[in-house]
């Protein structure tokens, strides 16, 4: 079984037990819950199809706790200029959130929609004459 949620402008998929690096969201202190409510996708296990969501599945949602806070990789930001003796070099760890995924709970499946009978008027007696 696995989602796929929507969070800060990316798509994650997170399968129950998993753990994963996410972009901090406000202050998230290490053995909180954090809930996703916007999930795009379901997949159960087996061969069924996965419920996808218009634009988001309604009733669905993915509960993880919080392991605690890491630093990414180092990326290099380098400034140069030929000629000119100009070169800068900084650089930036994103600050991400280690979550370790609990429970992906789906929305009761919607009923189908018995199909429309289509009435035929009734024909009229002065028509027959």
């Amino acid at each position: 079984m696995y989602a796929i949620v929507e969070d800060s402008g990316s798509q994650i998929k997170l399968a129950p037990g998993a753990i994963l690096d996410i972009d901090v969201r406000g202050e998230s202190a290490e053995g909180e819950t954090i809930t996703f409510d916007r999930v795009l996708a379901i997949k159960d296990q087996g061969d069924g199809p996965a419920t996808l969501g218009t634009p988001y599945v309604d009733g669905a949602s993915v509960t993880a706790e919080v392991v605690g806070e890491v630093k990414g990789d180092k990326i290099d930001v380098i400034k140069f200029k030929r000629r000119k003796n100009y070169h800068r070099k900084t650089g930036h760890r994103q600050q991400l959130l280690r979550i370790r995924v609990g429970e992906i709970s789906a929305a009761a499946k919607p009923k189908k929609k018995k199909a429309a009978t289509k009435k035929t008027p009734a024909k009229s007696a002065s028509a027959e004459d």
